[in-house]
């Protein structure tokens, strides 16, 4: 899970090595806490926070397909 979403993320931002991601399981949930560079969680979240739903939606499917529930949570 945690590579998908840094193998999305990461085209997306200005400083790729400060992306850090932890990742979170309590038996079938699954919770990514998304931390980056100040300038970068704009353009993570996107206008309106559409890139942040469409990744949501990514990682949702993802989790459906390993029985799983998935949250994405974007720390700033």
């Amino acid at each position: 899970m945690k590579e998908l979403l840094r193998t999305v993320i990461e085209p997306l931002i200005r400083h790729p090595e400060e992306l850090v991601i932890e990742e979170e399981t309590r038996g079938r949930e699954v919770v990514l806490s998304v931390h980056a560079h100040a300038e970068d969680i704009g353009r993570v979240i996107g206008r309106g926070g559409r890139r942040a739903h469409a990744i949501r939606a990514v990682m949702k499917a993802k989790g459906a397909m390993d029985g799983k529930r998935v949250s994405v949570d974007i720390v700033s």
